[in-house]
C-alpha cells in the first residue's frame, strides 16, 4: 500500500505543476498572452495559489526560466554545474571548445524558447528589461572563464590576436540563445548539426 503523501511533498509537486503549466503557457502564448489565471487553470490550483508562492507573474518567469537554463531546481551557479567543470578541466584546446559547445546545446534546447520570452518582452516591460540584462550579463561572465581556461591551455595566442575579452565575446555571440534560435528555431537546423558548425566555427576562430 502507497504512503500517503506528505504535506511537503504536496506542495512540491503542486510548484512544479505550476512551474511546468507556466514555462508550456509562456512558450506557447508570449509574456502577455500567459495570464497568471491561464497558468493556474492549466495547473489546476486556485490564481491565490500561485500569487503566494511566486509573488508575481515576472517572479515566476523568472523561476521557469533558472529552471530552464540548469535543468533542475538546485540553486548551484553554472560554473559549479558538472558540465562547466568539465569544459574547464579539459587539458585540450580542442576538447574544451567541444565540451562548451556540447554544454551549450543542452542548456538552449531547453532554455532558448523561454529566453525568448524575456528577450521579447523585455522591449516593453522594464523589469524584465532588468532580467534581461542580468542574463546576458550572467552569460558573458560564463564564457569569459571559459575563455580565460582556453588560453590557458593552447600553448600560444589565440589565433587572430584575440585575448580573453574577445574570446568570450565570440564565445557569446555563437552559443547565445539568439544564434541559436535563428539557425535552429527559424531556419529549422537539427541541434546536432548546429552544435558541429558551432564548435568547428569556435576553433577556426580561436585556436592558433
Amino acid at each position: 500500500m502507497t504512503a500517503p503523501l506528505t504535506r511537503a511533498e504536496k506542495t512540491r509537486r503542486t510548484r512544479r505543476r505550476m512551474l511546468a503549466a507556466a514555462a508550456r503557457l509562456f512558450v506557447e502564448r508570449g509574456w502577455t498572452g500567459a495570464t497568471v489565471e491561464d497558468i493556474a487553470r492549466a495547473a489546476e490550483v486556485g490564481v491565490q495559489t500561485v500569487y503566494f508562492t511566486f509573488g508575481t507573474k515576472r517572479a515566476l518567469l523568472g523561476e521557469v526560466l533558472d529552471i530552464a537554463i540548469a535543468g533542475d531546481a538546485d540553486p548551484a551557479a553554472t560554473l559549479d554545474r558538472p558540465w562547466a567543470r568539465e569544459v574547464i578541466a579539459d587539458p585540450d584546446p580542442a576538447g574544451q571548445l567541444a565540451r562548451q559547445t556540447a554544454g551549450a546545446r543542452r542548456v538552449l534546447e531547453r532554455a532558448a524558447p523561454v529566453l525568448e520570452v524575456v528577450r521579447a518582452a523585455a522591449t516593453t516591460d522594464t523589469e524584465l528589461a532588468a532580467l534581461w540584462r542580468t542574463n546576458l550579463e550572467q552569460r558573458h561572465t560564463v564564457q569569459l572563464h571559459f575563455a580565460r581556461a582556453l588560453t590557458g591551455k593552447t600553448g600560444a595566442p589565440l589565433r587572430d590576436g584575440h585575448d580573453v575579452r574577445s574570446a568570450a565575446d565570440i564565445m557569446f555571440t555563437l552559443l547565445g540563445p539568439e544564434t541559436y534560435g535563428l539557425l535552429v528555431t527559424t531556419q529549422g537546423w537539427s541541434p546536432d548539426r548546429w552544435e558541429r558548425w558551432a564548435t568547428d566555427l569556435l576553433s577556426r576562430q580561436l585556436l592558433p
